[in-house]
């Protein structure tokens, strides 16, 4: 009996389990890469957060200030009352306009890594067998 044995497909199994080795490698790099941006966005949010309420607080600080002198000038000439009662109202409402900004942003934040984790959730429909779920 001299008849060729056919070889193993080409790549055999080896070749195969290495082929989804680098693949799952692949998927799990992306799947960190997406993590690192949105810790990045977070970061980012708090820090703007962060800073408009540091502005909105010094805005209201100076803006009480203004108010007190406006207190102390009241029995004095009338254009001073003015000025300083301008000059308060800009500040607070420049505080208030920071204040708003700043809930605004943490209002409006989305859930800490929601697309990382849509992203897992499709992988793991994938794998089972089922229907990923919806993009929106």
């Amino acid at each position: 009996m001299t008849g060729t044995a056919s070889g193993p497909p080409s790549g055999g199994l080896m070749s195969s389990i290495l082929r989804l080795l680098a693949t799952l490698s692949a998927i799990g790099r992306n799947r960190l890469s997406l993590l690192a941006v949105e810790l990045e966005e977070e970061r980012n949010r708090v820090l703007a957060v962060l800073a408009w309420g540091a502005v909105a607080l010094l805005l209201l600080v100076f803006g009480l200030v203004f108010v007190a002198l406006l207190l102390a000038v009241v029995l004095w000439d009338s254009h001073r009352l003015l000025a300083l009662g301008g000059i308060a109202v800009a500040f607070l409402a420049g505080a208030g306009t920071c204040w708003w900004q700043a809930t605004r942003i943490l209002r409006d934040g989305g859930s800490l890594f929601s697309a990382s984790l849509g992203e897992l959730a499709q992988d793991q429909a994938l794998l089972g067998g089922a229907e990923p779920p919806a993009q929106s």
